[in-house]
């Protein structure tokens, strides 16, 4: 089991910059990866960006060069960057971490944080 908690949304004007963090209820280096994914209204869940344990990104197209996820293996804590924000990346922000247990994966997922961009 993985208790997520996340914090650090809010609402920011466009071109601003916010930072999300992530604390996982135990070792990160027992998670295999770590992500964040975006849930806008009247839309389906979608990746942001992923860290997997041995320090791989991956990034949405629409984030790449504004978005960076990196994680403090001394809190536990992941965090997402956020610079250049636009309107379009108003949405509720979920915090995931991916786990495998012999052959099979499991998922769990924070609470969200809301993040709204708007002038």
């Amino acid at each position: 089991q993985v208790q997520l908690v996340e914090s650090g949304g809010g609402l920011v004007q466009p071109g601003g910059s916010l930072r999300l963090s992530c604390a996982a209820s135990r070792n990160i280096f027992s998670i295999n990866a770590m992500g964040w994914y975006r849930q806008a209204p009247g839309k389906q869940r979608e990746l942001v960006a992923t860290i997997t344990s041995g320090g791989t990104t991956n990034y949405a197209s629409s984030v790449k060069g504004r978005f960076t996820i990196s994680v403090d293996n001394a809190k536990n804590t992941v965090y997402l960057q956020m610079n250049s924000l636009k309107p379009e990346d108003t949405a509720l922000y979920y915090c995931n971490a991916r786990v495998k247990q012999g052959s099979r994966w499991y998922d769990y997922w924070g609470q969200g944080t809301q993040v709204t961009v708007s002038s």
